[in-house]
């Protein structure tokens, strides 16, 4: 990449460029990584009047929410549809809270998924009740099944707050609690999503369907906790909903209110440590050698990387965590192509409805054998139309439209470059990343045969520029895998071992934007404690949380209040 490309290649940057000059300190909290499970936490604390620190490696804050420019076109990396926005939603009240009430959200409209298996098509529409009436025009004898299926999605959502709450629980109190829970909750939460389905229908093609959003969180039905399945399932069942003005606003919009306490988001500020001294947080050092003490660090960088690399190795052994960390896996890697066309998406016929592609209704068989041979099919091609979706892309790029894809991908094919530089890892790595990335670009004409010829730009993402630019190791989507065992990790919740450690973000709750949203909700409540949050909460979910009264700082410190149950 020439450096005129690299000047063009900057998109929305949000946070202000790390120097230790600019630390105004001290803090009350830090946070390490900028993503929606660390800006919601550093949101939640700095409504409470807490001064918080958001350090963030890359060069703008968001994580999956950031988007970015290149010639003249814009994407988002890891938003590309959200659920439950519509009015009155929970979900939409705390999105609404975080940002101020400054970000709109444009409907997908009637239709928000469409499923190619084959030479069949499948919608996916909006409304529990349009959404049975197309299941059962598409299979009628199927009725019981399909009624039953809606009923265990119902259920899991039901004990999902119970699940939820419980992990914001100090460790004893969920060891009395966990067999209350294990007669209170549904056996399916923690059963494959295959083996709960093979219970209500032995229809392969209806069961194909019912799992054709398993891309949405990475595994394939075998494998997949059916609880996972049911909360991405159900969350989308109002339809899907895109932020107006592009994924990045979301972040803009959050950082006036962590600002307002005096709190800090900084961008290139890589954490090189946290520190433990005499068995409790101390602070963080940074890549630089500085120094920032604070005695509440809360991670945002996923479990893995958390006590795998952050935490001292001595540490994290004498903490459980050496063990612990064998018990979960990463979830998987992905490719993504980012592409740019030189007409409208009216102009080109683009829905707003985003497109599943698989090559037969036989998920699990074809990601077998995708990840044993990169020459076999892709078992899923997820397309996004983001220009489509966004009423304001034409103004912000008037007679341009873009397209995003994403598909996953063994990282073992990758492994052999680890370690390069971004844009300079050698002719072999972009010849078979453009390999890749004209085999997906063919799946797209395959569906959409009017754009071949109308690409004016298109590049292609790996597992490694996911680990340059997201921090994964493994250039993970999704943190955690959501199967059944990580479901069933105890330990896998806002509080850690180590004293003056916390933890938001996926691997506290579930993937996605949402997710992390209120893993973020969860994590300020085990840190300030169930007295300080639940009045906010109230008021979050209440719809009255603006403008809300903001107690001082010092009223808050985690080093004169310990969290309490």
């Amino acid at each position: 990449m020439t450096e005129q490309t690299r000047a063009r290649a900057a998109g929305p940057r949000m946070g202000t460029r790390f120097r230790d000059w600019r630390l105004s300190g001290p803090y009350d909290a830090v946070v390490i990584g900028s993503g929606m499970g660390g800006l919601s936490t550093a949101a939640f604390l700095s409504e409470l009047g807490w001064k918080v620190a958001v350090l963030e490696q890359h060069y703008t804050a968001g994580g999956y929410t950031h988007s970015y420019e290149r010639e003249g076109y814009e994407w988002d990396v890891g938003l590309h549809y959200v659920g439950d926005m519509h009015d009155g939603a929970q979900p939409r009240k705390v999105m609404d809270f975080l940002t101020d009430g400054q970000v709109q959200w444009a409907s997908m409209g009637p239709v928000y998924d469409r499923f190619v298996m084959g030479d069949q098509r499948y919608d996916a529409r909006a409304g529990w009740s349009a959404w049975r009436e197309e299941m059962l025009r598409r299979f009628p004898g199927e009725a019981r099944a399909i009624d039953r299926y809606l009923a265990l999605l119902r259920q899991v959502n039901k004990a999902l707050p119970m699940f939820s709450m419980a992990r914001v629980l100090p460790a004893g109190a969920q060891r009395w609690l966990k067999p209350v829970l294990k007669l209170m909750l549904p056996s399916t939460m923690t059963r494959t999503t295959a083996e709960v389905l093979a219970g209500i229908t032995d229809n392969a093609e209806l069961k194909a369907v019912l799992t054709a959003q398993w891309g949405d969180y990475g595994l394939p039905p075998s494998q997949s906790a059916f609880m996972m399945h049911a909360i991405v399932a159900s969350h989308y069942m109002h339809g899907g909903y895109y932020p107006v003005g592009g994924s990045w606003r979301i972040a803009e919009a959050m950082l006036p209110r962590i600002r307002s306490t005096g709190g800090d988001v900084f961008t290139y500020a890589r954490v090189e440590q946290i520190l433990v001294e005499q068995g409790q947080v101390a602070g963080v050092r940074m890549a630089d050698g500085t120094r920032i003490d604070c005695k509440c660090v809360v991670s945002g960088a996923g479990v893995m990387n958390t006590f795998g690399a952050l935490v001292a190795p001595e540490v994290a052994q004498r903490a459980g965590y050496s063990d612990r960390l064998k018990r979960v896996k990463p979830s998987a890697a992905h490719l993504g192509v980012y592409i740019g066309l030189r007409r409208t998406a009216e102009e080109l016929g683009l829905p707003k409805s985003n497109l599943w592609v698989y090559p037969s209704h036989d998920h699990e068989g074809a990601m077998a054998r995708h990840m044993a041979d990169s020459s076999q099919p892709f078992p899923v091609v997820y397309i996004s139309f983001p220009s489509a979706k966004d009423p304001d892309f034409v103004r912000r790029h008037p007679g341009k439209a873009t397209i995003e894809i994403v598909a996953p991908t063994n990282y073992d094919w990758f492994k052999r470059w680890e370690g390069s530089t971004w844009g300079q890892r050698g002719d072999d790595y972009d010849a078979f990343k453009a390999s890749l990335g004209e085999r997906l670009m063919e799946v797209l004409y395959a569906q959409m045969p009017q754009l071949r010829g109308q690409v004016d730009y298109m590049e292609v993402s790996t597992p490694l520029s996911t680990n340059w630019f997201a921090g994964y190791q493994r250039g993970e989507l999704y943190g955690l895998d959501h199967s059944p065992q990580r479901f069933q990790q105890d330990w896998l919740g806002p509080r850690t071992a180590i004293p003056g450690l916390w933890l938001t973000g996926q691997d506290v709750l579930s993937c996605g934007i949402t997710g992390a949203a209120m893993s973020g909700m969860l994590t300020a409540t085990a840190v300030a404690g169930w007295r300080r949050m639940g009045p906010l909460m109230g008021r979050v979910m209440g719809g009255r949380a603006q403008p809300a009264v903001r107690e001082p700082a010092a009223s808050a410190s985690p080093s004169t209040s310990k969290s309490s149950a």
